[in-house]
C-alpha cells in the first residue's frame, strides 16, 4: 500500500480481536480446472520452458465457490526426481478491474526480473490472478483469506494439468501479495492438507492498516501523495466486494461513490490519474472511526498473529514509504510474542520495490532450506 497514511503509524489501535476463518460453502471442488490455454509467448518469463493459463475454482470471500485465473511457468530442462518444486507467486497491487489481471495484462519489469531468478533456480512458478481479476465479480482487494485460497488452489490446479510439478510448495509475495503470502502460510496446511506446504516469504507486506484507515474522515486534508486516494478507494471497493452485507456507501460522498466505482474497473496508473488532486477527506461524508466499519475492515484485512505451523520470512525495506516499517515492526513483535516461526530482516536503504532485490540473497537460501 503505497504511502498509506504513513504519518498515522503511531495512532494504530491496540485492539486485537480474533477473527475466525471463513467457512467454505458446498460447491465445486477447489482447484478444479475449467479451462486451459497456452500462455502467449510475450507473457512468458525469461527461462520458461512451457507456460499455460488456467481457469480454476477456488473459495471466495464469503465462503462460496468462486473462479480465478492464473499462469503456470515451468523451467526449461528435465524435472528433478519427484518433480519441480513449486513456488506460488502472489502479486502486488495492479488494480482490481478485470483488465488488470497479470495473466493477460502482463507483469512489471520489477516482477519479471524477480521471478526469473526463482525460475532459473529450478522452481516452477504458479501465479494466481486472485478471485475477481478477470473473472466474475469484483476483486476483494486485501481480503487475505480469499487471496490465500486462490494461491493454494492455483497449486492444485497447476499440478492437475502438469504432472511434472511436485506436491511440495512455498508461497512468495510482494506488497498486497506479501499480505496474501502471510495468510497463505497461516491457512494452507489445513486448507490444502494433501499438498506438502513448506513455508512462505513476504516482502513489504501491509499489516495493521485497519487501524490506520479507520482514522480517516472528512477532516483529512489533501496530502501531497498522488496515489493515496486511489489506494483508499481500492480498499473501500475491496471491502464492499468482500463484505457485500456491509453498507460502504453510507460513508461516501457523491465524489467518493464515483471514486469507488472507478476503482472497480481502473488499473493502478489510471486510478492514480483519475484521483489526482482529490483528497481522502473528499471521499467521505463521515468518520470511519466507528465499530461497524473497523470490525468489517479488520475481518477482511487483519493479518493473523498466531496459528502458523510452517516457517516464514518477512523482508522489510527500511526506507519503504509504501508500507512504513513501524507497521511491520508491530506485526513482527506480535508474532514473536506468540512464538510464531517467523524470520525477520530489515534492509537498510531499500524502499518498497528495492526490498525485493535486496532480500533475494537471503530469501533464496531460506527457501532452499525449506525444500531440504
Amino acid at each position: 500500500m503505497r504511502r498509506l497514511l504513513a504519518a498515522g503509524c503511531a495512532l494504530l489501535s491496540a485492539a486485537a480481536l480474533a477473527q475466525p476463518a471463513t467457512a467454505r460453502a458446498a460447491g465445486p471442488k477447489p482447484g478444479g480446472v475449467t479451462a486451459v490455454a497456452p500462455l502467449p509467448a510475450n507473457l512468458w518469463l525469461p527461462g520458461t520452458g512451457s507456460a499455460q493459463r488456467l481457469t480454476y475454482t477456488t473459495t471466495g470471500p464469503t465462503g462460496k465457490s468462486a473462479v480465478s485465473t492464473g499462469a503456470v511457468f515451468v523451467p526449461k530442462g528435465t524435472a528433478p526426481e519427484g518433480g519441480w518444486p513449486v513456488l506460488s507467486w502472489t502479486h502486488g497491487t495492479v488494480g482490481i478491474g478485470d483488465a488488470c489481471a497479470p495473466s493477460t495484462a502482463g507483469r512489471s519489469d520489477r516482477d519479471i526480473t524477480y521471478l526469473k531468478q526463482w525460475l532459473a533456480q529450478g522452481y516452477a512458478i504458479v501465479a494466481t490472478d486472485y478471485v475477481g481479476l478477470g473473472t466474475p465479480g469484483v476483486h476483494p482487494y486485501l481480503d487475505g483469506r480469499s487471496a490465500a485460497y486462490s494461491a493454494a488452489d492455483m497449486v492444485r490446479a497447476a499440478r492437475s494439468v502438469d504432472k511434472s510439478l511436485a506436491s511440495k510448495w512455498v508461497v512468495i509475495g510482494q506488497s498486497q501479495g506479501g499480505q496474501a503470502a502471510l495468510f497463505t502460510a497461516n491457512l494452507a496446511p489445513k486448507y490444502a492438507p494433501e499438498l506438502d506446504f513448506r513455508g512462505a516469504v513476504a516482502t513489504g507486506p501491509p499489516s495493521n492498516l485497519e487501524g490506520i484507515v479507520s482514522l480517516a474522515g472528512p477532516y483529512i486534508p489533501n496530502l501531497p501523495l498522488d496515489d493515496l486516494t486511489g489506494y483508499v478507494a481500492y480498499i473501500l471497493a475491496g471491502l464492499r466486494a468482500a463484505r457485500p452485507d456491509f453498507d460502504v456507501d453510507r460513508y461516501l460522498t457523491p465524489l467518493g461513490k464515483k471514486a469507488v466505482a472507478d476503482a472497480e474497473t481502473l488499473c493502478y496508473d489510471d486510478m492514480v490519474a483519475s484521483t489526482k488532486g482529490v483528497g481522502i477527506g473528499q471521499l467521505l461524508n463521515r468518520s470511519l472511526f466507528d465499530a461497524p466499519f473497523f470490525n468489517a475492515l479488520r475481518g477482511v484485512m487483519e493479518v493473523p498473529v498466531s496459528g502458523y505451523t510452517r516457517p516464514f520470512y518477512i523482508a522489510q525495506g527500511m526506507v519503504d514509504t509504501t508500507v512504513p516499517i513501524p507497521l511491520t515492526l508491530k506485526l513482527v513483535a506480535d508474532l514473536k510474542a506468540r512464538n510464531q516461526p517467523v524470520t525477520f530482516k530489515a534492509y537498510a536503504g531499500a524502499d518498497h520495490s528495492g526490498n525485493m532485490a535486496a532480500s533475494l540473497p537471503d530469501t533464496t537460501k531460506f527457501v532452499a532450506n525449506l525444500f531440504k
